[in-house]
């Protein structure tokens, strides 16, 4: 069985004070789904991301910094 592609957001189209799912910003991160919640769960990783109704989401302002090479707002320069 093959799996479907993931839905990648264009993140410049994008305002940035939204927030994606787990899996769109790991797709736009080339990254698993599952390396995202272990940053969060450990608190490691370029990325925090916020909590909206008991669920992740992922700023797109901070992925746009990371995807650049910058630290994400709110990570010590």
């Amino acid at each position: 069985m093959q799996q479907e592609s993931p839905y990648i957001p264009d993140l410049e189209a994008l305002p940035a004070g939204h927030a994606l799912t787990t899996r769109e910003a790991a797709a736009a991160l080339n990254r698993s789904e599952q390396t995202l919640r272990k940053w969060a769960c450990l608190e490691i990783g370029p990325l925090r991301p916020v909590r909206i109704n008991g669920r992740l989401g992922w700023r797109v302002a901070d992925l746009r910094r990371v995807l650049a090479g910058l630290p994400a707002a709110g990570d010590a320069a």
